[in-house]
């Protein structure tokens, strides 16, 4: 015998009864649409620069032919924006922006994607940056 009837059961009977529904089923259906991702232009700092990299097992790498290193916590984006751990890109050549963090880790890297690697003006090096101007709007650097 039960002293007190447990108030949850009613509410989980309409809850179960609610997912249940084709009504909120088609809800869930209808969201699934929109999660396909277009490939667009993104939006990078001005102190990121261009490079060649190639991912050794981490935290090593290859940057434009030379021996660099992953910093701790560092983000590697795919092309359409997702994260990548290295082991993904094991000993594949990517295009990349990418900036570093004062011990001169690599931190953020985007690999590129087909809008973005259309976008050949970026500098590859911090004195190739100091003659150019970055407009951010555009994302383009240029000569002043």
């Amino acid at each position: 015998m039960y002293r007190c009837a447990t108030p949850a059961l009613p509410r989980r009977r309409w809850l179960t009864a609610l997912v249940a529904s084709t009504a909120f089923a088609g809800l869930f259906a209808a969201s699934t649409a929109y999660a396909q991702i277009v490939p667009g232009h993104r939006y990078f700092p001005q102190r990121a620069l261009r490079g060649e990299l190639i991912v050794g097992v981490a935290p090593d790498v290859t940057l434009n032919g030379k021996a660099a290193r992953l910093a701790p916590g560092a983000r590697i984006r795919n092309a359409v924006d997702q994260w990548a751990s290295p082991g993904s890109l094991f000993n594949t050549k990517l295009i990349v922006i990418y900036t570093t963090d004062m011990n001169g880790l690599l931190m953020d890297v985007w690999v590129l994607n087909d809008v973005e690697l259309a976008n050949k003006s970026w500098p590859t090096s911090v004195q190739q940056a100091s003659t150019l101007v970055f407009d951010p709007a555009s994302q383009v650097w240029r000569k002043p």
